[in-house]
């Protein structure tokens, strides 16, 4: 006899297993199925040289005790056995120009914050309270991000615009710009959008940031070991290639690649809402919906370089650094000159274990449009070995590294005589590893003009089948947990749900 499940999730990225989690903990009958080989979306890692690559997640924040992701990862089980390491309080994060030999830094806390900040812009502290005033005010109005509360969104906050706030908090250039400097979290082109994109982003970071010691695949993993404890199966190399519906239209099962069936009475899609409209097939959707998702323009992609380093050669620098060759840069990074590529980066380090004062590796992103890998785009690779794309795309890449480094060695001077090993990733990789359409980092472009246009309710028109993860809603760590938690409270409950984390958050007070 067939065995069926009460749920059944596709895609194993942290909406998928975090709704699983949830579920399974109801004592609901879970299964998860994965593609890859590697569970975690973009909590994926790799390693090399015996050194550990974070894909993804790079750092963390909100996880400080009482905070509202460490109340989300302590409601799943698995804060406790996070190994995380905080990063510098007085400057997670540092916002350099080209000509300016000063790091602009974002620090955790609020009151820490307008500190440090305001060394370099002595004049704008009111300026700078208010800011972050107007950051809590936005966060508050938005369903789950207190964990409990509000579940529904506000209009007026939906529709303010990041360019148009910050002009009004600041006229100061230089500050407006530093503000901005870490809109690589959220892929955003300021003039369009939504000032609660780049509010829910950064002060999740100023609350407390962290990174993640063993890399950010520990939490897909942790999950996972939860889902198992609870009874839940999960299963890699196990492709849905199609959603099978009985003939009143009813969704009863879905089919995988290697020919295995999996029936199930509710199913929640993790992929990329595109992969799922294909499984579901355009005919049962409404021609309303589809032409509004087929419309939506991804956020853009990225090319990463990761860097080995000789022992001992470069400190280790306990913070993140975005980098722009110019001001106005910071407004718009994501469009680029592809003669001038890499005008911005995001540059990270990793301790070396040995000599903890010494980076063992450096991770630089920048972005990248998937129209510079498109000559490519019909091969599909998922070991990182093979080269069945050919010379042209690995001197492609060589080319592209060459350039990041070069532009890392004006920041870090003697950086290209201490670099033994060079690894690289393009849009291509995070379309083939992740499953993000052409290779997107955070889903699609969100409007304050029509901030409404790029969300989509977790439930479906079809009745059992259910939505989540980034491509849906809201992007990055918190966001794709608080929209699990929304996906399972159209199952369950918003009730049951409400009442689980309420139980939670005062046991924890």
């Amino acid at each position: 006899m067939k065995k069926e499940y009460d749920i059944l999730v596709i895609g194993s990225g942290l909406g998928g297993l975090v709704s699983a989690l949830i579920l399974a903990k109801e004592g609901l009958k879970v299964c998860v199925l994965e593609k890859n080989n590697q569970y975690g979306g973009n909590l994926q890692t790799f390693s090399r040289n015996k050194l550990i690559f974070d894909t993804g997640v790079h750092y963390l924040g909100g996880l400080s005790k009482g905070q509202n992701l460490n109340q989300f990862f302590s409601y799943l089980e698995i804060m406790d056995d996070l190994e995380i390491e905080q990063m510098d309080v007085d400057g997670f994060d540092k916002i350099t120009f080209n000509g300016d030999e000063i790091e602009y830094p974002h620090a955790q806390g609020y009151d820490n914050f307008v500190l440090q900040l305001v060394e370099f812009f002595p004049d704008e502290k009111e300026n700078l309270e208010r800011y972050c005033e107007e950051i809590q005010y936005i966060c508050s109005h938005f369903p789950r991000f207190n964990v409990t509360g509000s579940n529904h969104y506000n209009d007026e906050v939906l529709h303010l615009n990041t360019r148009r706030f910050i002009e009004s908090i600041t006229s100061d250039k230089k500050l407006q710009s530093v503000l901005l400097g870490s809109n690589f979290l959220y892929g955003g082109d300021s003039e369009n959008t939504p000032f609660y994109v780049h509010a829910l982003t950064v002060n999740s970071y100023i609350q407390s940031a962290y990174k993640c010691v063993k890399g950010g695949s520990q939490i897909s993993r942790l999950l996972i070991r939860k889902l198992r404890e609870y009874g839940a199966e999960v299963h890699k190399h196990a492709e849905v290639s199609e959603m099978v519906f009985n003939d009143d239209e009813v969704l009863v099962a879905v089919k995988t690649r290697n020919g295995k069936e999996y029936a199930a009475r509710k199913f929640i899609s993790n992929i990329e809402i595109r992969s799922t409209i294909q499984l579901i097939g355009e005919k049962r959707l409404r021609k309303s919906f589809l032409n509004r998702v087929l419309s939506w323009e991804p956020v853009s992609s990225c090319f990463s370089v990761y860097l080995v380093l000789k022992p001992n050669t470069i400190p280790y620098f306990n913070n993140n650094v975005y980098h722009y060759s110019t001001e106005e840069l910071a407004w718009n990074a994501c469009c680029y000159k592809k003669e001038m590529w890499p005008e911005t980066y995001m540059l990270s380090s990793t301790a070396s274990r040995p000599h903890p004062e010494f980076a063992e590796s450096i991770t630089a992103i920048s972005y990248m449009d998937f129209e510079e890998v498109k000559t490519w785009q019909n091969t599909v690779s998922t070991v990182v070995e093979e080269h069945e794309r050919g010379s042209a795309y690995e001197e492609f890449k060589l080319d592209k590294a060459y350039k990041m480094i070069d532009a890392l060695e004006k920041k870090i001077p003697g950086l290209k005589k201490v670099i033994t090993n060079i690894y690289t990733s393009s849009p291509l990789s995070y379309r083939d590893y992740i499953g993000s359409f052409e290779g997107n980092m955070y889903g699609y472009v969100k409007s304050s003009e029509n901030p409404l246009k790029t969300m989509v309710s977790p439930k479906t028109k079809i009745d059992n089948l259910f939505l989540t993860g980034q491509s849906v809603n809201m992007h990055g760590i918190l966001g794709v947990t608080i929209g699990a938690f929304n996906t399972c409270a159209e199952i369950v409950g918003k009730e049951l749900i409400d009442e689980r984390l309420r139980q939670m958050t005062e046991a924890n007070d």
